[in-house]
């Protein structure tokens, strides 16, 4: 297939496991998907690292490739993993250091010593992997070097290092900026060290930033999104009361709340946080955002750990084999439990169990338990943004699961609106910049866009009331873990 006449958008799309590109056009339709693998690292418990230099490499493949077979190209956009710590020498743009990945929890012991001097920060934010870079190759603080989160070093490729930038949904999450993302916070740079020009300028969601000189035809970098806000946008929840789902290795669920800041400054009281959704124009529209920390990472367990199935897709026929689970209950904890209790020591935890319960049933309760933790994060995402939640929207690779999804509808008892793409970052990005350059007038004609691959209706309640007796099983099982709060 040859390039086009219709002018497209980009989209360069980095996630934990691999990074992709694709076109999207103005109907709001997918290309073909580039993409190659990353790998990740593990030196030590607690570490995830990756090769900085390789995902750059890989992000420019990618986008040439989707580029060439494109076209022409209107603007670029970047969406990807948040929290994920790059720093390199401004003057060679050679990284110095491996990336540390959002999972990176090796600076947890910082970040409880810091609480002594009032300042709360979690290891899976930037902000203290960057002073822990800082201080060990730059202890002076003598050189000359960038800091930026993935959207920024991928910017800084692409432009050929001309634009060291950064958004307010992904800066949101770093740890380093004030209540309002306004700007940088003096009280948390001043603690690590961390000198003002290491920092990326804040720039919005959409707008152009500089040309991508490393592209053919140079198309102007024109929108920036952590991935949870562009599959906010990309599935068209841009009205205060829209929520979406997006079921991965872990979930995320996410609202959208609107020109207001929401709750307090970092955790509201049923665990979810505020998240910067989108700046556009200096408008700031603002999301709130409840965590799951393992849904898909469940399936894979029972696939390569348990050898219940040959793979994930396999789930979906041996489940939907049994009516039920035999009142076997699955609480996915295996990383902990996020929203709303936030037990770092809680664990997986399969209760109920009988002489004749059948590997299907235990593979139904794997499945449902993902189901009632969105459940926990809906509710938990209605109670601290005040607003009511009158269906779902749903992404992710768990999105492709007729019985998850029908479980997820059941739980929630609101339809839910399966995305038409399994990944709507992408969608969401191109949105950011084709807004930039006039491709899509604004966020109404956007959100027009949305057309849902189907709607799932929700059937019987569960059992919540047991479902919650269930995951008070799996609390506190590593009580130093859960003892700690950030």
């Amino acid at each position: 297939m040859g390039p086009g006449t219709e002018p497209v958008v980009l989209v360069v799309d980095v996630g934990t496991s691999g990074v992709r590109a694709a076109t999207v056009d103005r109907a709001a339709r997918l290309g073909p998907i580039h993409h190659l693998p990353l790998r990740t690292s593990s030196p030590a418990p607690g570490f995830v690292e990756l090769d900085a230099a390789d995902l750059a490499a890989a992000a420019l493949a990618v986008a040439r490739a989707a580029a060439e077979q494109a076209g022409p190209v209107a603007a670029v956009g970047i969406t990807n993993q948040r929290a994920t710590t790059v720093v390199w020498d401004r003057a060679t743009g050679e990284p110095v250091g491996p990336a540390l990945g959002w999972q990176d929890v090796r600076t947890a012991p910082l970040c409880l010593a810091l609480q002594a001097q009032g300042i709360r920060l979690a290891p899976n934010e930037s902000a203290t992997k960057l002073g822990l870079l800082l201080d060990l190759v730059d202890p002076d603080r003598a050189r000359d070097l960038c800091f930026g989160t993935i959207d920024t070093w991928v910017a800084w490729t692409l432009t050929d290092r001309a634009a060291h930038v950064t958004d307010p949904s992904n800066a949101g999450v770093t740890g380093l900026v004030t209540p309002d993302v306004g700007g940088w916070a003096d009280p948390v740079l001043d603690a690590l060290g961390i000198p003002p020009g290491v920092l990326p300028r804040l720039v919005d969601s959409s707008g152009v930033v500089a040309e991508a000189t490393a592209l053919p035809g140079s198309p102007p970098v024109a929108g920036l999104a952590g991935d949870q806000q562009a599959s906010l946008l990309g599935q068209g929840a841009t009205e205060p009361g829209l929520a979406k789902l997006t079921l991965g290795t872990g979930g995320m669920l996410d609202v959208c709340v609107g020109g207001r800041r929401p709750g307090p400054e970092r955790l509201g009281p049923h665990g979810t946080f505020p998240v910067v959704a989108w700046r556009v124009g200096g408008v700031t529209t603002w999301g709130l955002e409840a965590v799951m920390l393992t849904a898909g990472q469940a399936v894979a367990w029972l696939r390569d750990d348990l050898g219940l199935v040959p793979d994930a897709a396999a789930t979906e026929e041996l489940a939907a084999g049994c009516p039920d689970t035999g009142d076997a209950w699955f609480v996915p904890a295996l990383a902990g439990l996020g929203t709303p209790a936030w037990d770092l020591g809680a664990r997986g935890t399969l209760v109920g169990l009988r002489p004749e319960t059948e590997p299907a049933q235990v593979v139904r309760a794997v499945l449902e338990g993902v189901a009632h933790r969105s459940a926990d994060l809906l509710e938990a995402a209605e109670a601290d943004a005040g607003l009511a939640v009158d269906h779902l929207r749903l992404d992710g690779g768990m999105a492709a699961n007729r019985v998850v999804v029908q479980a997820v509808a059941d739980a929630t008892q609101r339809p839910v609106e399966v995305a038409p793409v399994t990944e709507a970052t992408t969608l969401g990005a191109a949105f950011l910049a084709g807004m930039a350059v006039g491709l899509w007038s604004g966020f109404e004609e956007v959100a027009a866009t949305w057309a849902p691959a189907r709607v799932v209706t929700p059937g019987p309640v569960p059992d919540r009331e047991r479902w919650r007796e269930a995951c008070e099983r799996a609390r506190a099982w590593v009580p130093e873990l859960s003892a700690i709060h950030f």
